[in-house]
């Protein structure tokens, strides 16, 4: 026999018929509460507030339709199952259009129908319950999300302004050479950046970093990449642990400091100091592809170099390359993101075209803005960045 807690009111004022029904439900596992009339079946719904209310259609006092509308309005989502006697089909229609779960006619030859009427009301009154209680949960939760989204998007946004203050001035110049940027998130938040400054007198150093993952985890090392880089250059003036500010020296100070954070984040990184008296560049490459682009009128090709990733490797290495640098000429660095808008299947193929393009485009940064249509993208996989030193490019 199925198990049930219900507690199910039956009114009808034929004490026979409702003695008989209660008893063959109390046998079937149900708690009965019993009336005799609609007004005192009003009464013991309000006191007991049953799970089912049994009722016939014509009793004195209060009828059985009207006792439906004021079962309803008082908890409309108890069910109410007619059984009548009378037979009439204007009262049941009226009666399941008040919201009666069921109508059946008297005399009932079998009870066990009565009571699969029942269980099938309380399971669908059960189950509108439960669906009610998801819905309110739903919507509860939507809003919970609603406002931790605007609390996230005024982060975001708050982060999205330190990102953009952390920036160098664009374009910038100096002694001749200028320096302009352009930095495309994935997301709100950029996990690349560029940077460039005067380290002291007669040097200027750059750099482009490309933060492993994409958001505000990785936004955060941005700003971790200018608070470090910052802090050398500080110290290079003040003739501290490292006077020559070398690249390499940098990205394995960058690489340790990575380690020590436990971000689980890793950067590649190229970076470079220009002496201005002397007219070298000396950079160093932190696992970063593509390799940084040199244009002249004559030529374009890749800068030679290679290195770890930096923040991976405990025992990662960082070298120094220096060259001269033309009179005329632009050096373009770009994050990994522009492979994504290069022609070729391959690696190998979209490397071949890039210096090919750079070329193309005058070795400019509003050059590769047009050719890579970088104004109408659209959503991107990765974050792009582009920086471009020149000096005398016409």
């Amino acid at each position: 026999m199925q198990k049930t807690s219900a507690t199910l009111l039956i009114i009808d004022d034929d004490d026979v018929v409702r003695a008989s029904l209660a008893a063959y439900l109390e046998d079937s596992s149900f708690s009965v509460l019993q009336a005799n009339n609609g007004l005192q079946g009003l009464q013991v719904f309000e006191q007991q507030q049953p799970d089912l209310v049994i009722c016939d259609l014509r009793m004195p006092q209060v009828g059985g339709l009207d006792l439906i509308r004021q079962v309803t309005e008082l908890s409309p989502d108890i069910p109410v199952i007619v059984l009548s006697g009378a037979g009439v089909m204007n009262d049941a229609v009226e009666a399941l259009r008040l919201g009666a779960a069921d109508y059946l006619i008297k005399p009932l030859e079998d009870l066990a129908v009565l009571e699969h009427s029942v269980r099938r009301a309380l399971d669908r009154s059960r189950l509108l319950l439960e669906n009610r209680r998801y819905r309110e949960k739903l919507e509860t939760a939507n809003r919970e999300l609603e406002a931790s989204l605007h609390l996230l998007q005024e982060d975001q946004t708050a982060g999205r302004q330190v990102q953009m203050n952390m920036l160098p001035q664009n374009p910038w110049s100096t002694d001749g050479f200028s320096f302009e940027h352009q930095i495309i998130p994935s997301l709100y938040l950029s996990g690349d950046f560029v940077d460039y400054f005067r380290v002291d007198e007669h040097r200027v150093a750059f750099y482009l970093a490309d933060v492993s993952g994409h958001g505000a985890s990785s936004a955060f090392v941005t700003v971790l990449l200018k608070f470090m880089t910052t802090r050398l250059m500080f110290e290079s003036r003040r003739g501290g642990s490292m006077p020559e500010f070398k690249p390499s020296d940098v990205l394995g100070h960058i690489n340790r400091g990575l380690i020590n954070t436990r971000l689980g984040k890793h950067v590649t990184m190229v970076g470079g100091v220009i002496d201005e008296h002397t007219g070298l560049l000396t950079y160093s490459i932190g696992g970063h592809l593509p390799l940084p682009v040199l244009y002249t009128p004559e030529r374009t090709r890749y800068l030679e170099g290679r290195g770890l990733p930096v923040g991976l490797f405990n025992e990662a290495t960082y070298t120094d390359h220096v060259m001269a640098l033309p009179e005329q000429f632009s050096l373009t660095l770009f994050s990994d993101g522009i492979l994504d808008l290069l022609p070729g299947e391959t690696l190998k193929e979209k490397e071949a075209a890039l210096p090919e393009i750079v070329s193309a485009a005058g070795g400019s940064l509003d050059g590769l803005r047009q050719t890579f249509g970088l104004a109408t993208l659209g959503e991107m996989p990765d974050d792009i960045a582009l920086m471009v030193l020149s000096r005398n490019l016409a």
